[in-house]
């Protein structure tokens, strides 16, 4: 299907209340400036009966709405998010995944997944979001986030949200980079693993699914290596994830190694995100999912070089200087990913009151070539902000590989 089928599919099943099960829709269009943040649809069953109800999300906030099925309005609504422009739809309904991207140019990807089994409708109001890994599940309490009836430690809900959220854009994501080969298992890398809630709760909840994988975190203590083994052995799965002490800089030959098809990284402080990036493109992992956790480096260079005109605003005060210095970095790591290949999307995968770092990196790899204009971009931005990345000089040679000789780089 091209852009306007897979538009008027999902608009089809947004307004059938006997199919929608689910839809969300998030992140922005080149170009475009979104109303909201996020919007979610689903149907519910009020006192006053059944209706299509639409949430949508601010910074802050999260604004509920219930319109009658079958009326006008309501189909005026759902054609004011479908053209809202928003980056990405996802629409569940009871017998197939419709999914469209819009990319840069006008370019529109997406896709109809039919269910080898239909999902049910649930139209329950007022229901709690559901989290992937039930809060009585073994592996939580092993962790250390639940007790032993079930409840959430209060000094932990913050973990497990991050976890909880960061698991449900790997389940989203995996189909999106197809990498689901019933052949093989799912091979997923971990860096900077620490305690291992995410290489654990991932493990469990891919295999509640039914998919073989086998995971490997790495992490630069010993003492995690040792403890996150003995947990692995205790909880019977040591077959199936295993732990390696290293350094995320010196994990590269490891990665290469596992083949992974995954490489995700949850706060990798500074330079390290970097360096798990770099590992997870030489290892030619088709998803990478990394969390940045602090940006020294390049707040570092802002500090000591020049501010070009007319930007001096940008720079001259400490906490916009450090801000600023976030959001460059992250766009220029989101920029060499897409000059060597990769589908980027930066998203915030939690709400800010549970970590304050809580923007995400979202990569697919596609292979797809960038054109010259895109690289003299990236070239002029680092060049006139006198700034040198480090990922970029980690992946000179795959950039240099790629690079086209008309570029002006």
């Amino acid at each position: 299907m091209d852009g306007a089928e897979l538009r008027d599919r999902m608009r089809e099943i947004l307004l059938d209340q006997q199919a929608l099960v689910r839809a969300t829709a998030t992140g922005r269009a080149p170009g475009a400036h979104p109303a909201w943040r996020r919007v979610e649809l689903r149907p519910v069953t009020l006192k006053a009966g059944a209706r299509l109800q639409v949430t949508t999300y601010s910074a802050t906030q999260a604004f509920a709405s219930n319109h009658q099925w079958d009326t006008p309005e309501t189909a005026e609504t759902v054609d004011a998010l479908l053209d809202g422009g928003f980056g990405e739809w996802t629409v569940d309904s009871v017998g197939e995944r419709v999914r469209l991207r819009s990319g840069a140019r006008g370019r529109v990807t997406g896709s109809v997944r039919q269910r080898d089994e239909p999902l049910k409708v649930d139209a329950v109001h007022n229901r709690s979001k559901e989290r992937l890994l039930p809060l009585d599940h073994p592996v939580l309490r092993s962790l250390g986030l639940t007790t032993a009836d079930g409840q959430v430690k209060p000094s932990r809900n913050d973990k497990l949200r991050q976890v909880d959220e960061f698991l449900r854009i790997l389940d989203a994501s995996l189909a999106d980079a197809m990498v689901l080969d019933s052949t093989r298992p799912l091979r997923i890398v971990d860096l900077g693993c620490g305690n291992a809630y995410l290489t654990f709760a991932a493990h469990a909840f891919l295999s509640s699914r039914a998919i073989r994988l086998h995971v490997v975190g790495i992490d630069v203590k010993e003492q995690s290596r040792e403890r996150n083994s003995r947990l692995a052995n205790e909880m019977g799965v040591g077959g199936d994830v295993t732990f390696v002490c290293s350094s995320i800089g010196a994990a590269s030959t490891m990665v290469d190694e596992h083949a992974p098809d995954v490489v995700m990284a949850l706060h990798a402080c500074d330079t390290a995100s970097d360096d798990a990036i770099a590992a997870g493109v030489r290892s030619g992992a088709a998803l990478l999912l990394i969390a940045p956790c602090c940006h020294h480096d390049i707040q570092r260079q802002l500090s000591a070089g020049s501010t070009p005109a007319p930007y001096a605003l940008l720079t001259r005060h400490g906490i916009v200087r450090e801000r600023f210095g976030d959001v460059l970095t992250d766009a220029v790591r989101a920029e060499i990913l897409r000059l060597l290949g990769y589908r980027v999307d930066v998203i915030e995968f939690i709400g800010s009151e549970h970590t304050p770092r809580n923007v995400l990196l979202r990569a697919v790899r596609t292979g797809a070539p960038a054109d010259v204009e895109r690289w003299n971009d990236y070239a002029a931005l680092v060049s006139e902000w006198n700034i040198v990345p480090t990922l970029g000089v980690l992946l000179s040679d795959e950039l240099a590989a790629r690079r086209p000789e008309e570029a002006g780089v």
